[in-house]
């Protein structure tokens, strides 16, 4: 099982190349992605999204925020950010989510990689990976 971060499912609605796509592709065929619910609401802000795709990012299985979620989160982007390291709330969030599951997290998102350095989170990160402004 994985979970996908928002900017490579940009890539993959967007039919762009990339090891990450590819990952994605095989896993959603192999119905092993769940979905973040942070992502879900990151993607489906998109209002040129279609209902179709809308519908069937929906459809995919929820991971499920577990007790004491919001306290750990904070604990872990206050961890990062006490090393001066970029620590946006939203991935912060996704991040946490993952920890919680033990699951990996598909990115292209380079800014994962702190909360790697600072907690369990393992990221799969593809070559074609880029630092996000």
């Amino acid at each position: 099982m994985i979970a996908v971060d928002s900017s490579t499912w940009i890539a993959y609605l967007q039919g762009d190349a990339g090891d990450d796509v590819t990952l994605l592709d095989h896993a959603l065929r192999d119905k092993q992605v769940l979905m973040v619910p942070v992502v879900l609401t990151e993607v489906l802000s998109d209002p040129k999204l279609p209902e179709d795709v809308a519908n069937s990012l929906s459809a995919l299985p929820l991971i499920e925020i577990q007790a004491g979620f919001w306290h750990r989160a904070g604990g872990l982007r206050a961890k990062v950010l006490r090393k001066a390291r970029k620590a946006r709330l939203g991935d912060a969030l996704i991040a946490q989510t993952c920890i919680d599951r033990g699951i990996p997290l598909l990115t292209r998102d380079r800014d994962f990689l702190n909360f790697e350095k600072e907690a369990e989170l393992v990221t799969l990160l593809p070559d074609s990976a880029v630092i996000w402004a």
